[in-house]
């Protein structure tokens, strides 16, 4: 009898899982996995969207900056090209620069670098590099070069020192010099994540943006000029982001590109992730950006909360 006990318990099955058992875990570890990877993915999103916020807001920080060692004036997008090329060359604190965009021309002031390697030669007009996480949005890290690049400026409201369509350096500023005191600054938007010239484009035809500064032949890549931030509404005497490439199907327009939303900061310091339509934007059906729609709204651009149209150019 305690033989045949003992035999018993030497063939006692071990215990373990069943093979229904191993089926059921997988399938509750898989069903937790397909929860849990969109709330991560949500919170990764999440977590850029505020980089980028702090990013812009030390963007504003800097424009202010700049507007008080300069008497009040606002830093204009980009200079005018001045036939003497000596004065196209400008200090922009750690260095000089050809012909520097806003967010470079405001280091000497701010303190705080957009290049780390500035050069006076005009062939790094378009080509030089941006180095400061500033100012490189999370969204759109490769867009680099400091015309293709990711922060458009409030350029035609702000400050637009490009010369009128009379001379390429003669004439007169189109826009330029703003005072920051006549700025209704909580309810003015500075600076925003920019399509650039692509933003007039059908979605679907959009490329790649071209990180080393040089200009899409078809005007097509994301980022194309997008220094430059056209406001809601334009009109076809006034100023396009490209003024090389004037017209409605080349205009910029904020990026959408934190998920269905864009970061734009103000002149006060504030930033809004926010909708293009909340902005003022018209957007057809197939995701173009309108640029002569009466519907659209250059309210929070003007500088003072009023609809007005962009400045003329002659």
């Amino acid at each position: 009898m305690h033989s045949t006990f003992r035999s018993c318990r030497m063939h006692r099955r071990a215990p373990g899982f069943t093979l229904i058992e191993l089926l059921v875990v997988i399938a509750i570890i898989a069903l937790l996995i397909g929860i849990l990877l969109p709330a991560l993915g949500k919170a990764r999103q999440s977590a850029r969207t505020t980089v980028c916020s702090t990013g812009l807001r030390q963007i504003t920080l800097g424009w202010a900056i700049y507007a008080n060692e300069w008497d009040d004036i606002s830093v204009p997008g980009q200079v005018g090209r001045y036939a003497d090329e000596s004065k196209n060359v400008y200090d922009v604190g750690n260095g000089e620069q050809y012909r520097p965009r806003w967010y470079v021309q405001m280091g000497a002031a701010a303190g705080f670098y957009a290049l780390a390697n500035p050069s006076p030669d005009r062939d790094t007009e378009h080509s030089a590099q941006v180095n400061n996480e500033i100012f490189l949005c999370t969204e759109a890290k490769d867009w680099t070069s400091t015309r293709n690049s990711p922060y458009g400026y409030n350029y035609q409201f702000l400050g637009n020192a490009r010369w009128d369509y009379q001379g390429e350096s003669g004439g007169r500023f189109v826009n330029f010099p703003v005072r920051t005191s006549s700025i209704d600054a909580s309810g003015t938007v500075l600076a925003a994540d920019s399509l650039g010239s692509a933003a007039g484009k059908p979605e679907s035809e959009r490329t790649e943006n071209i990180a080393t500064g040089e200009r899409d032949p078809s005007l097509r890549a994301r980022g194309g000029h997008g220094y430059s931030l056209d406001p809601p509404r334009l009109k076809a005497d006034g100023d396009f982001c490209d003024p090389q490439n004037p017209g409605a199907e080349n205009r910029s327009a904020p990026d959408e590109r934190h998920g269905t939303k864009t970061n734009a900061s103000f002149c006060d310091g504030h930033v809004e992730t926010t909708s293009l339509a909340e902005l003022g934007y018209v957007v057809d059906g197939l995701g173009a950006v309108e640029a002569f729609n009466a519907a659209a709204s250059n309210a929070l651009f003007s500088g003072g909360r009023r609809d007005l149209d962009v400045p003329t150019v002659d």
